[in-house]
């Protein structure tokens, strides 16, 4: 596992699987608030053209996220 890859530097159109959630406090319950939590498969539908925001599928939705959340959640990816 490459502990440096967050959502932030993901390749569109793969699967991942959250590993951590880096923040504390309120960045932290945010993000899992968001339905983000360990284990949770996402996929990366789309990235805007200057990287801002990420759009994912997870949980039967999906979900866009800035990049300065996007950093804070450690993946790896899986195959499907």
């Amino acid at each position: 596992m490459d502990e440096n890859m967050n959502l932030r530097n993901a390749e569109v159109g793969k699967y991942y699987k959250v590993v951590k959630i880096l923040g504390q406090g309120p960045v932290k319950r945010r993000i899992m608030d968001m339905g983000i939590t360990k284990n949770v498969e996402i996929y990366i539908r789309k990235v805007a053209p200057l990287g801002d925001p990420v759009q994912i599928n997870l949980r039967g939705y999906e979900l866009s996220l800035r990049k300065d959340d996007a950093k804070n959640i450690l993946i790896e990816e899986i195959n499907k």
